[in-house]
């Protein structure tokens, strides 16, 4: 199956169990959005997928397009097709953003193939110019010294120059004002399309504006407790998530 499958993950943090026997699947050519309130595991989920050293899986299995990522390094699961959008990038010193994604595209290349200059500057000022980033930010190092928006916009330019089987952007929209959001979910909805699914990981529906998902996962207690259709994050949006505690309490009495 084309999918990004999680099933029956278990994720510890300093021995706190945090993700509970978590199963998703996100198909290729779909947005999925999860929601829910702070503490609930939904950045857990993300560091996890990514092998974060500091997110121990305890249990369960995670494939894509049926090859299983448990256990695999980051740099290797990466290289298989899955790319996380971080909530607080990083800045990395002496390292510019030319030279970091280009890195980067080469590491997927077999060996004693090398990356075309011209080929890769034309497709990066392009991507650039459709994300409004200067020709001169590639010169910048990577998140040094960055607005909120330059970081986030960074991460979308790494995203559609590495072009992932599997995105999962974790609270892109946290620090961004209205103009930065509406130029990322921009560069997200051009990338849309039958050979990548998203998973979008937020707190709030004003992204889910801009980008609209297929699906909409309600998170809670280290496990999803009710999915639905884009019209769920309104009903979120208009009610908090109070009610789908309730739900979920009165489910497992």
């Amino acid at each position: 199956m084309s999918a990004l499958e999680i099933k029956n993950l278990s994720v510890d943090i300093a021995d706190k169990q945090i993700l509970k026997d978590f199963n998703l699947t996100v198909p290729k050519g779909e947005v999925h959005a999860i929601m829910g309130p702070n503490g609930t595991g939904k950045s857990t989920l993300a560091k996890a997928l990514a092998a974060h050293e500091d997110y121990q899986i305890t249990g369960g299995e995670a494939f894509l397009d049926g090859e299983n990522i448990v256990g695999k390094e980051a740099d290797e699961i990466s290289r298989d097709g899955l790319f996380l959008a971080f909530q607080y990038p990083v800045e990395i010193p002496g390292v510019t953003i030319a030279n970091f994604i280009r890195a980067a595209l080469q590491a997927r290349l077999p060996d004693g193939e090398k990356i075309k200059a011209r080929d890769y500057y034309n497709e990066l000022y392009k991507q650039m110019e459709g994300l409004k980033i200067d020709k001169a930010f590639t010169s910048r190092n990577v998140n040094e010294g960055f607005s909120g928006g330059e970081k986030k916009r960074c991460e979308i330019l790494q995203m559609s120059m590495l072009k992932p089987k599997y995105a999962i952007m974790d609270e892109t929209d946290s620090g961004l004002d209205i103009d930065a959001l509406k130029i990322v979910a921009e560069g997200v909805n051009k990338m849309r399309g039958p050979d990548i699914g998203i998973l979008v990981i937020t707190h709030y529906q004003r992204l889910l504006n801009y980008i609209v998902p297929d699906v909409v996962h309600v998170m809670y207690d280290g496990k999803i407790v009710k999915s639905g259709p884009k019209e769920l994050a309104l009903e979120l949006e208009e009610k908090g998530y109070d009610w789908v505690k309730e739900e979920f309490a009165s489910a497992n009495s």
